[in-house]
């Protein structure tokens, strides 16, 4: 028997680079000239509810930028975001796809991610074409490392956590899955990755 039902990946740090992160903001805040600590502050309060799907991202960006009135307009900063997103070096997009046309398991994402920022994402790298079940924070209206946003996972899977495989790139996010029961895996380069499961029988 398949040793898990679901396998489950995050995409920021596991397939692509991280959507709108520490590195991603300072380099857009340096293209457009804004202040970073100012920035951060803000989006300190505001982020949040943007990444749990509560606000659109009109309404982050008028919180956090827009303030005031600037030299360049909503759209072209968008786009200077998601130009920020490509495919991760050593990532596991290549076993994400290879685990999918085995049609072994059901596949899906586990994310934090703002919904224009994650839809954008998987437009452009066509990562719906290999999942079932898309679990990200915009949707679930819950963020990872909070035991609640597992828990609703294992909900709409209808899965035991053990027969449930996660990969993620960060220690808290991976150690909160294990505290719910789920088998998880911290992702650290895709040849370990491979290694581990091949160990455990998914490849």
């Amino acid at each position: 028997m398949f040793p898990f039902d679901a396998v489950l990946f995050d995409v920021g740090g596991v397939l692509l680079t991280n959507g709108w992160d520490h590195r991603e903001r300072a380099l857009v805040l340096a293209q457009f000239g804004l202040d970073r600590d100012e920035f951060e502050a803000l989006n300190k309060v505001h982020y949040p509810a943007w990444e749990r799907g509560a606000t659109t991202v009109d309404e982050y960006l008028d919180r956090t930028i827009f303030y005031q009135p600037r030299a360049f307009s909503h759209e072209e900063l968008f786009s200077a975001m998601c130009a920020q997103s490509v495919e991760l070096e050593n990532g596991a997009l290549g076993i994400l796809s290879e685990l999918a046309a085995s049609k072994k398991c059901m596949v899906g994402f586990l994310n934090n991610e703002a919904r224009e920022t994650n839809e954008f994402r998987f437009e452009k790298f066509g990562l719906r074409a290999h999942i079932q079940v898309a679990l990200s924070s915009c949707y679930l209206n819950q963020r990872k490392p909070d035991p609640a946003i597992y828990r609703c996972a294992l909900d709409i899977l209808g899965v035991q956590p053990a027969r449930v495989m996660f990969i993620d790139d960060r220690t808290e996010n991976a150690a909160a899955a294990a505290a719910q029961g789920i088998h998880a895996i911290r992702f650290e380069g895709a040849d370990a990755l491979r290694n581990e499961l091949n160990r455990l029988g998914v490849l």
